[in-house]
């Protein structure tokens, strides 16, 4: 940084003057040729721009020098990465399926009817990620998981009837959700589902399905699972209502 700059044709004067008071700091002022004599020692630490997070402000407010820390004493600064900043940071590259729920009629149903909705245990199983810091003096990892635990139904209109009644449906032992429909069920009320109590005519409802995934955290210092604050991501999927057509003779 500092040939750069004092090198580059045309760069203003107190740029080089200040890139020149930054350099002699490290090398002949409060540090000592880069501390490359206690190299084994300690670590600099510098401020790193998360790249998720490039249009927030408070992101972008790395104005501290780096600086040294000795190995085993902790970073005097806010932000600094430990286990659970890891474990954050792991949270930000959870790659989770889409929510979209098998429906019983499919996309297309009648007024009135039950509609079964489920997801397969296969799609939405445990999701973990792991993030890791080794350098000299200093090997921390945390992993962070993502469990679903519920799926919330929303009709699309008020006029429909939610199974149960809350909207919420619970995950099952197997880590299933709902209930598949199959013949010989026609009669039964859905663990899981949706009845809409009017047509959506010439259009569609949209039935909004939205997963609920528990979150926590285990790592170097913390081997027992610590909360994180729950995910919840959803998707919309049109359906068809349609009225029941009969003929009295």
């Amino acid at each position: 940084m500092y040939s750069e700059t004092v090198n580059t044709p045309g760069q203003h004067s107190y740029a080089k003057t200040s890139v020149g008071m930054f350099r002699n700091d490290y090398k002949d002022g409060t540090y000592k040729n880069y501390n490359l004599d206690v190299k084994d020692e300690g670590n600099w630490w510098v401020a790193v721009v998360d790249e998720d997070r490039w249009m927030e402000p408070a992101a972008q407010a790395c104005n501290k020098q780096p600086f040294w820390v000795e190995t085993g004493d902790a970073p005097p600064v806010d932000n600094a990465v430990t286990p659970q900043i890891l474990a954050e940071l792991a949270y930000n590259r959870i790659q989770l399926p889409s929510t979209e729920v098998t429906l019983a009629p499919q996309n297309t149903t009648k007024v009135n009817l039950a509609t079964w909705a489920w997801l397969d245990k296969a799609k939405f199983d445990e999701v973990s990620v792991t993030a890791s810091l080794n350098v000299a003096g200093l090997d921390i990892q945390a992993t962070t998981t993502a469990k679903p635990v519920a799926l919330r139904l929303e009709p699309g209109t008020p006029d429909a009837t939610t199974y149960p009644g809350s909207g919420i449906c619970r995950v099952n032992a197997d880590g299933s959700i709902g209930e598949p429909y199959a013949k010989g069920k026609a009669d039964r009320t859905p663990p899981c589902g949706v009845k809409y109590l009017r047509s959506s005519g010439n259009g569609t409802f949209d039935l909004r399905a939205t997963v609920t995934w528990e979150i926590t955290w285990t790592g170097t210092g913390s081997p027992n699972p610590t909360r994180l604050p729950d995910g919840t991501f959803g998707n919309d999927q049109a359906v068809t209502v349609q009225e029941i057509q009969s003929v009295n003779r």
